[in-house]
């Protein structure tokens, strides 16, 4: 394969006008039904963060599982799960956050990530920035040695600047920017 990055774009479902007109909505589903997609994004990753002593993947609820668990599996790290309030049967750290239209809170279990780990916090989108930066935050009241963060795409073609809403020097990477 030559170019990984456009046999992803080639292959992303892209649906106009959803969920509202105007809305070009890029539906990352086609590139997990394609087992191609999923050994090529598996691929750039994993070339990614090999090197960067990772031992903790954080996925955020729910499509940062997919992906998250897979590199779990091939970095040899734990998996955590970052989840929506009362999904998680233990004690818990919580990071609440303000949306377009309200709250929200996610939430790790306490003992999840110790001061040794390296955390991945892996989610599939970046577009605003907010449910991102909650996670960022969450896992930074853990006090872990380094947190790195993984997107599978950033959208920024629609005015949007998730990205910037980070503080600088935070280590951020997209597997596709559109």
């Amino acid at each position: 394969m030559k170019d990984p990055k456009q046999f992803l774009i080639d292959n992303l479902r892209c649906v106009p006008d959803f969920p509202t007109k105007g809305i070009n909505f890029r539906d990352i589903t086609s590139w997990f039904i394609n087992p191609e997609c999923i050994d090529v994004m598996t691929d750039m990753l994993v070339s990614r963060y090999r090197d960067e002593g990772i031992t903790k993947i954080v996925g955020l609820e729910s499509r940062g599982f997919l992906m998250g668990s897979i590199l779990s599996k091939e970095l040899h790290a734990g998996f955590v799960l970052a989840r929506k309030p009362g999904k998680l049967p233990t004690a818990t750290i919580s990071e609440t956050y303000t949306k377009e239209y309200g709250t929200d809170t996610l939430e790790i279990a306490s003992d999840a990530i110790t001061h040794d780990d390296v955390v991945l916090i892996h989610d599939d989108l970046l577009a605003t920035g907010g449910t991102a930066l909650a996670a960022y935050n969450l896992v930074k009241k853990f006090q872990p040695r380094k947190i790195l963060i993984s997107f599978l795409m950033e959208i920024t073609d629609e005015g949007l600047h998730g990205r910037d809403v980070f503080p600088e020097g935070v280590l951020l990477d997209t597997l596709l920017t559109v």
